[in-house]
């Protein structure tokens, strides 16, 4: 069995800043990734609060100049599959990558967030056929349609902006009168002709049968219901954490994500937890960052008490 000093879990922005501060330490580690290195960052159309981009930067390209920067330390190893499983032992954790055991005296879950399902009549029926959660994965395929963006925060508004610049008709369907966003986005969609703005309204079917047709969306303060004809249906409602995989007996909070201490140890000595996976109220590429280096400066603390190697 292969054993490491240290397995992250996740080669999203915290992922691969923990492998990095990890590996100048000289200590031995792995970085687990099921996809390619990048994460949620791989999906977002432009970053524009990253600092040292002032003109903003398009996300595959600061996913790709993170990766390149981790190409410098050719001792981390990259396993390129996915953990089933993790076994909370004493002195060495055992994690299983794809169908191969390995251990590590301390282990990073880095494994990030996905977009939150909304659970509605046809969602699941029509996934890749005219339902998304990724406005950048699939916003070309709608060139000249129109569709629905369902949500209010931040990700609903920023998509629904990327989306305008390639849709006919963009319909914004929140539940609540006031969107959650940034003023900013607020006011950019409230003026772009192409989004018109559906509020205290919540989608109750997407309606299709090989492809999506339209949608069915009930008004909350007069109860009528009202049909949509779109192509497309974008869904922006948040995210839940990634892990099949989590150790049983690790605390976490109701919406299933990791609960840590200021250190980023969560309730199992030895698991440490960083990034989107985190319990926390911000959710950005900089805050990941920062979760990655803190957790990985702890971890070494903690292998270092242990007594190196």
């Amino acid at each position: 069995m292969k054993s490491f000093d240290a397995v992250v879990i996740g080669g999203g922005p915290s992922g691969m800043t923990a492998a990095l501060y990890l590996a100048r330490s000289e200590l031995s580690v792995a970085m687990v990734e099921m996809l390619s290195p990048g994460g949620q960052v791989l999906m977002t159309h432009f970053i524009e609060n990253y600092p040292g981009y002032p003109e903003g930067i398009e996300g595959w390209k600061l996913a790709d100049i993170f990766a390149k920067h981790l190409d410098s330390y050719p001792a981390i190893a990259r396993l390129n599959d996915e953990v089933k499983a993790i076994e909370p032992k004493e002195g060495a954790h055992r994690i299983l990558v794809g169908s191969e055991w390995i251990e590590a005296r301390a282990v990073i879950i880095a494994s990030g967030a996905r977009y939150k399902r909304l659970g509605l009549p046809g969602e699941q029926e029509l996934l890749g056929k005219g339902v998304s959660y990724c406005a950048l994965c699939d916003g070309n395929f709608f060139r000249g349609q129109d569709v629905a963006v369902i949500g209010g925060g931040n990700s609903a508004l920023e998509e629904s902006l990327y989306l305008a610049r390639l849709v006919k008709k963009l319909y914004l369907i929140h539940r609540r009168e006031d969107f959650r966003a940034q003023r900013c986005y607020q006011d950019r969609c409230g003026i772009n002709p192409v989004i018109q703005l559906v509020r205290s309204s919540v989608v109750e079917e997407i309606v299709g049968t090989d492809k999506v047709e339209a949608v069915t969306v009930r008004d909350l303060k007069t109860d009528e219901r009202t049909r949509l004809d779109v192509q497309g249906v974008f869904i922006f409602v948040g995210y839940e954490p990634q892990g099949g995989f989590f150790p049983s007996g690790i605390e976490t909070d109701p919406q299933g994500f990791i609960v840590t201490d200021q250190n980023y140890l969560t309730s199992i000595p030895g698991i440490y937890a960083a990034g989107d996976v985190r319990s926390k109220n911000v959710r950005q590429v900089a805050t990941a960052v920062g979760d990655g280096a803190a957790a990985a400066s702890t971890v070494i603390s903690y292998l270092e008490t242990l007594g190196h190697h």
